[in-house]
């Protein structure tokens, strides 16, 4: 009867997990280069033969690699990515992996993310461009050109998130471990005037959570059940 309550229970704190999950992805729904979170749950077994007993995990969450569509912006500092590859910014807390590509260029010439980060170019410095030479204008492979002549290259880095990893921000990923920069872009690139939006699907994230919050409830209704049984079996072998 107890065993009952505990398998109901790691449910409960497994469907708690992905109801988290669920809610930060509808909230960024909107997010430029937003990431879904997903989360993977194991059987855990214990006893063998006709004792064994099956909980669920807590779980572990991971990135998912669904690209979102392209949105045309017109701004020659708006950039997406082509393949699988990643930004690089220069934060306070190390340097951060990102899709959003809207970028702006400083007096000083220096290009920085929308939240005033330095966006890095391959070798990790931050980037820098004439001040006087007006917005770039950037090939395929990332090469940005001011008055026909080269001034720079956009980092496009490649990073694996890992399991449980930790975001920065809305669409930020703290890498773990230093990213390898992509020196042959045959299989990635920029594509500038454009942006990624999330890859978030909000109907079938919402069908999710209505799905999860269901299941939460019978959880939880099988855990008042079983709470209210093992009451009444201690209370009949009480007056035995």
């Amino acid at each position: 009867m107890q065993n009952g309550l505990y398998v109901a229970l790691s449910s409960q704190i497994a469907l708690e997990r992905r109801l988290t999950t669920i809610a930060d992805n509808v909230a960024n729904a909107g997010t430029v280069g937003f990431r879904a979170t997903q989360v993977k749950f194991e059987d855990i077994v214990t006893g063998t033969g006709a004792n064994s007993i099956s909980f669920v995990s807590t779980g572990g969450t991971y990135l998912s690699d669904v690209k979102g569509g392209f949105r045309n912006t017109g701004n020659q500092l708006d950039f997406a990515i082509r393949g699988d590859a990643w930004f690089g910014i220069e934060t306070p807390d190390g340097p951060v992996m990102t899709r959003d590509g809207r970028f702006t260029m400083l007096q000083s010439g220096q290009i920085v993310s929308v939240e005033g980060y330095p966006v890095l170019d391959a070798s990790g410095t931050p980037l820098q461009v004439d001040p006087a030479g007006g917005a770039p204008s950037v090939s395929a492979d990332g090469f940005m050109r001011q008055n026909g002549e080269q001034v720079g290259a956009i980092g496009l880095f490649s990073f694996e998130p890992g399991a449980d990893f930790r975001r920065y921000g809305n669409s930020g990923v703290v890498p773990v471990g230093t990213p390898e920069p992509l020196l042959d872009r045959a299989e990635a690139g920029v594509i500038q005037g454009f942006v990624e939006d999330s890859n978030v699907n909000p109907v079938l994230e919402m069908t999710r959570l209505i799905m999860v919050q269901r299941a939460f409830e019978s959880a939880h209704a099988a855990i008042r059940e079983t709470e209210s049984t093992f009451g009444d079996a201690v209370k009949t072998l009480g007056t035995g």
